[in-house]
């Protein structure tokens, strides 16, 4: 009887350890498969979101902006809202209560000038007035949200100036008279700050801020 059940352990024995030395996927494919599938989505979902995101909220803002201009769908500022390739200077500080993200967000000692840029049909030229010594600033944002360049008192000085915006695609000839600020995309937000120094100075500041002009490459003539 013994020499049998040692005969039958003998038998059964590869068996068992064939069983116990298989690989955890083996045992568990379904599970496995699954828990492969989980991190492949988790992987390719957040790296489109972080990708993409930036993109929406660019968009939704360029929608707002050229629908309702710095205003919203009931009190739209300027009424018909902000064409493309035109800016549009605010005439009154912002406010904590202003009905505005841009706005209601902003400081309080500026004027805002804002609009958006499409160059995918030909260059825009950005007129900037002589400021005197004021404080301003005009920046540029591309669809990622990184800031590429700026032109104001830290960057190109107050006096007068004339910058060529070109998309990635252009290939032409910088006029003589025009600085060229090339951008990385062809959709581009241009926020301008004009400093106001007191409330008797809010006339002045508005005057200059409304001088901050964009006129297409080939309507643009030296001087204007």
């Amino acid at each position: 009887m013994m020499a049998a059940e040692n005969s039958n352990e003998k038998a059964l024995s590869p068996a068992v350890s064939t069983a116990a030395g298989r690989s955890w996927p083996a045992r568990h494919p379904l599970l496995f498969t699954f828990l492969l599938s989980a991190v492949i989505v988790w992987g390719i979902g957040a790296v489109t979101y972080i990708y993409f995101y930036p993109h929406l909220i660019f968009n939704a803002w360029e929608r707002g902006i050229v629908n309702h201009g710095l205003g919203t769908a009931a009190n739209p500022i300027p009424p018909g809202g902000i064409p493309l390739n035109t800016l549009y200077a605010m005439p009154d500080l912002a406010s904590p209560t202003a009905n505005s993200n841009l706005l209601a967000s902003g400081n309080h000692d500026t004027l805002y000038t804002a609009g958006f840029l499409d160059l995918s049909k030909e260059p825009e030229v950005l007129h900037v007035p002589d400021m005197a010594g004021r404080y301003y600033a005009v920046q540029f944002i591309d669809s990622f949200w990184d800031v590429f360049d700026y032109v104001g008192r830290r960057t190109t000085g107050t006096q007068a100036g004339d910058f060529l915006i070109t998309g990635p695609g252009w290939r032409g000839t910088v006029p003589a008279g025009l600085t060229q600020i090339s951008s990385p995309d062809n959709t581009v937000m241009l926020i301008g700050r004009v400093l106001v120094e007191s409330d008797s100075d809010l006339a002045t500041a508005y005057g200059l801020s409304k001088q901050i002009q964009i006129t297409p490459l080939g309507h643009w003539q030296p001087g204007q």
